[in-house]
């Protein structure tokens, strides 16, 4: 009992020290947001005071210098288009390709999963004049690339689950007159809640935080929350070390309040995903 309390203790002690290492980053960034830009390099790591506290003043020279609310509302848009059509498509994907055992189906599956493994950097280029080629190189056509690049994850997650969905229930649902769509949308996409949250969550996460795909595809012309700080450097290396912190905390901010609401969801739809079945 002894030994078990003990094991308890240094597990606690361990996660602990992981939490702070975790976390002080970004306790960093909140506490260089309220100081002069001129002291956050001299004293990164100390406290506001009474010399170096400026208030708001970062907040809102960083909201003018960026244009934060734009760029707000663009981070917005593409972040709950991309996963409201990844969310919808790969779970259609992932039961057709589960529920129908064909050759192609099972080739299907595997290209989903290999492309997982393929690193963005020897796609980016030909991704990037292909997009051009096709007139996707604006917020709408940025979701078409999202759905590609996220398909693989979400379908190989869904269709864990899907496998442990009774097939007997879809069959009930026919036997009363449904065809396989109003199945779809009746039975399977309500069992498939808790993954769904999942691979939704792990996708906003991503394409919230995205920096090089929006700036390859879109560039400056229609600018993310990622971009816009970007150009908060000046010439010759200059940074507003201040506006930067308010604007790095004005990002994070509403994908940690999102993570937070729904971070329960995300364990069990990733071992739901990826164990059952």
């Amino acid at each position: 009992m002894q030994k078990t309390r003990n094991r308890g203790t240094i597990t606690f002690g361990v996660l602990l020290v992981l939490a702070i290492l975790f976390l002080s980053p970004i306790l960093i960034v909140l506490m260089n947001s309220f100081k002069g830009k001129f002291f956050i390099s001299d004293t990164p790591f100390k406290f506001p005071d009474a010399q170096t506290f400026v208030h708001f003043k970062n907040y809102t020279e960083g909201v003018a210098k960026t244009g934060f609310f734009n760029a707000f509302g663009m981070s917005m848009f593409i972040t709950v288009g991309s996963v409201a059509v990844i969310v919808l498509l790969t779970a259609m994907t992932a039961w057709y390709i589960t529920r129908v055992k064909t050759r192609f189906t099972k080739l299907l599956y595997y290209i989903f999963v290999f492309s997982m493994i393929v690193p963005f950097q020897m796609v980016m280029f030909t991704m990037t004049k292909t997009a051009n080629m096709l007139h996707l190189d604006n917020p709408l056509g940025i979701i078409v690339i999202y759905l590609g690049f996220g398909a693989g994850l979400s379908v190989f997650l869904f269709s864990g689950f899907v496998k442990s969905i009774p097939l007997e229930i879809e069959e009930a649902d026919l036997i009363d007159g449904c065809n396989p769509v109003q199945s779809f949308f009746h039975i399977v996409l309500p069992i498939l809640k808790p993954i769904a949250i999942t691979v939704a969550i792990l996708n906003v996460m991503w394409i919230w935080n995205d920096y090089l795909l929006p700036m390859l595809v879109i560039g400056t012309e229609y600018r993310t929350i990622p971009i816009a700080i970007q150009y908060l450097k000046g010439g010759y290396g200059s940074i507003d070390m201040g506006a930067m912190m308010a604007m790095l905390v004005l990002a994070i901010l509403p994908i940690v309040v999102f993570y937070l609401l729904c971070q329960k969801y995300i364990i069990e739809g990733v071992v739901a995903g990826a164990v059952k079945g």
